[in-house]
């Protein structure tokens, strides 16, 4: 079933069931007043019986005639029993069919409240006690209400058809307006199927910008955003792998095929053999970062958690630099520490944040050329924020964007050593770690990283 039927059956039920329930308390309380109006009738037909039974001789012949009058028109199969009180202490009172026929109750409920009703089949019966001066009397009076059953009757069928003729029209209006209210849904559908990977550009449109459609919209079209982004970073990332393989594998191949060509010295089997050696430990280098890059892609789920102190992973880090680049200039500045060290003590992962930090301040004396790179630690109530801050060639403006791509490398860094891998990785590793990591930078006048990660506090 379409959603398109599957909301029109549930609006006609609904409504059907709501119209039905207000056409039954109708008909109830129509004819609940329509007995209780007829028994009203028979109760005035009893006293009218008992005036002119049992009063006649007491009325003037004027008054005797108005009585009548009334009691011109007779109601259908109207029948009327008198029957004084003292006679129903006698089992052997000879009582007619009219009273033969009605239950104790009805009498029972008679003597208690002077007045009885009871509705048998198609027969309303009436009672009342009438006082006279001969004594007490009970007055039956019994008829059909052949006209407000009628009324009844005819009031039923026009609620039946009533009830009907609306369950129809409400099905072809509910379908009318599902249609018009899924209308978008449909719209949004053909959108999509215009969507390939060959249009990501094209985005989805919508009318009205207030509703959970138009929020639908807007969230797959950040999806297609996010999507196009990561096929052009995908597109651009084999580009760049593929050209930065190809260097390395290019000089081994050609050097092994000079040497391979015709009988060489010792020293120039060495000299090719360095060559090899050296572009082998660039291929692997490569080769490793990619793998760290595709690593830190992952999510950080599954990774073992380390409580870890910034201020002494930073100094873990130079130590390390000082080994791998012996002329650099990193200088901490510790002028902002906190009193309380918990404010310096994050969760994350050990070897991924050396990882990072270790790319970053590497790449801030590499495109300082060894100048000095300083390393502020502050701390939030509720964050970490390392600065490394260079004196390097800095970021064109027009390419900022573009750095945490894996294996961009800007115009103006081209000339030195490097892969394009270390910044992007970084970036996804601090993404990893619920962190945020941003960049300022000039050229010819410097670059700042700004970290943010939250502390444990």
């Amino acid at each position: 079933m379409t959603i398109r039927n599957r909301i029109t059956f549930i609006f006609v039920m609904l409504t059907g069931s709501f119209m039905s329930v207000v056409f039954v308390v109708i008909y109830l309380f129509s004819k609940g007043y329509t007995d209780s109006e007829f028994f009203d009738r028979l109760t005035e037909r009893a006293n009218i019986v008992a005036q002119i039974r049992l009063e006649q001789d007491e009325l003037s012949t004027q008054l005797y005639e108005e009585i009548r009058k009334k009691h011109v028109q007779i109601l259908p199969k109207e029948k009327e029993a008198i029957y004084r009180i003292q006679d129903f202490e006698q089992p052997s009172f000879p009582f007619d069919s009219l009273y033969s026929g009605l239950p104790s109750e009805f009498f029972d409920r008679l003597f208690r409240q002077k007045i009885s009703y009871l509705k048998q089949g198609d027969t309303y019966n009436a009672a009342i006690i009438y006082a006279d001066n001969e004594g007490d009397f009970v007055v039956v009076s019994s008829a059909h209400n052949v006209f407000g059953e009628a009324k009844m009757n005819n009031l039923r069928a026009i609620l039946i058809i009533a009830l009907l003729s609306s369950l129809v029209a409400l099905f072809f209006i509910g379908s009318y307006y599902a249609g018009k209210v899924l209308k978008p849904i449909s719209d949004i559908t053909h959108q999509v199927r215009e969507i390939t990977g060959r249009n990501l550009h094209l985005r989805l449109i919508t009318e009205n910008d207030k509703d959970e459609l138009a929020e639908l919209s807007h969230t797959f079209n950040d999806l297609l955003d996010r999507l196009e982004t990561t096929f052009d970073l995908q597109g651009s990332f084999i580009n760049n792998a593929s050209h930065e393989l190809k260097n390395p594998l290019a000089a081994i191949l050609g050097e092994t095929e000079y040497i391979l060509n015709k009988n060489r010295s010792i020293e120039e089997y060495q000299a090719s053999i360095r060559d090899i050696e050296k572009e082998a430990e660039r291929l692997d280098l490569l080769i490793n970062n990619l793998l760290e890059l595709a690593q830190a892609g992952q999510e950080s789920q599954g990774l073992l958690i380390d409580t870890i102190r910034v201020d002494e992973l930073m100094f873990m880090i130079k130590d390390k630099l000082d080994k791998i680049i012996p002329l650099n200039k990193i200088r901490l500045d510790l002028r902002h520490l906190p009193d309380d060290p918990s404010a310096l003590i994050v969760h994350g992962n050990l070897s991924l944040l050396s990882v990072a930090f270790i790319n970053l301040l590497d790449n801030a004396c590499k495109f300082s050329d060894n100048q000095e790179v300083v390393v502020e630690l502050h701390t939030s109530p509720k964050q970490v924020t390392i600065i490394i801050s260079d004196q390097g060639i800095g970021i064109p403006q027009n390419e900022q964007s573009k750095v945490f791509e894996p294996l961009f490398r800007a115009e103006n860094a081209r000339g030195i050593k490097g892969f394009g891998v270390g910044l992007s990785l970084a970036q996804k590793i601090i993404k990893i770690h619920q962190g945020t990591l941003s960049i300022q930078s000039r050229v010819a006048q410097g670059t700042s990283i700004l970290i943010k990660l939250d502390n444990m506090r």
